[in-house]
């Protein structure tokens, strides 16, 4: 049991610092020289990296930021014998250190990619239906937020219900408290979607752009 307990505080540790890896800003850093949280919505995420380098850089960004979480996963799986309570762990402790990244002074991303990492480890067909949620509401109402808050919420949910056989509650419980990390980290969309200031897909590019040129002038 002691060492089961070992092997468990260290696959926390190591989601964690897989977590907080900060491909994003990174990226952003080599590419054009500038901290990508200088900009947009101050994240290190996908979303706000493509602000400064379209979609190639949001694509670069999202699958290795989706391949951190699910590493650190199926790390902690396979050091513990799949014990749910850890593997629970893992999945908080790697949205907490992309959210946190102790390598950028707790100032990271939103979590979303690196939740869908950590979430296709737990359940890939609940999060196929999840993302079809997302592009659901991101067509409805154009606001990536949106679509983000509403298909982290839904996943907790559709694994319980849907997956067979039922995931030990551990594991239920350490979604639902990532999904719910990633919706905390949206606060401020929340209030601009609330006062109906949040940005839409594809509007605003000249301010993202003379925002991006204002950084790199400094």
């Amino acid at each position: 049991m002691c060492g089961t307990n070992m092997l468990g505080i260290l696959s926390a540790f190591i989601a964690y610092l897989l977590g907080s890896i900060p491909f994003g800003y990174l990226i952003v850093r080599w590419q054009k020289g500038f901290d990508v949280r200088t900009i947009g919505s101050g994240s290190t995420g996908a979303t706000n990296v493509m602000r400064s380098l379209g979609v190639a850089g949001f694509v670069a960004t999202f699958l290795l930021d989706v391949g951190k979480g699910t590493a650190a996963v199926l790390l902690a799986a396979r050091l513990t014998a799949n014990d749910p309570r850890w593997i629970a762990v893992a999945t908080t402790a790697a949205i907490l250190g992309h959210c946190f990244p102790v390598w950028l002074r707790f100032r990271g991303g939103k979590g979303v990619a690196t939740g869908v990492g950590v979430f296709i480890a737990l359940a890939p067909i609940q999060v196929g239906l999840a993302l079809v949620i997302f592009a659901a509401v991101l067509a409805i109402w154009r606001h990536v937020s949106l679509g983000s808050i509403c298909g982290a919420a839904a996943f907790p949910v559709l694994m319980y219900f849907l997956k067979q056989p039922p995931p030990p509650l551990p594991i239920v419980l350490g979604a639902a408290i990532g999904a719910a990390i990633i919706i905390a980290k949206h606060h401020s969309n929340i209030r601009r979607l609330l006062s109906g200031t949040e940005n839409r897909l594809g509007k605003r590019k000249t301010e993202n752009r003379s925002q991006e040129s204002e950084v790199r002038s400094q």
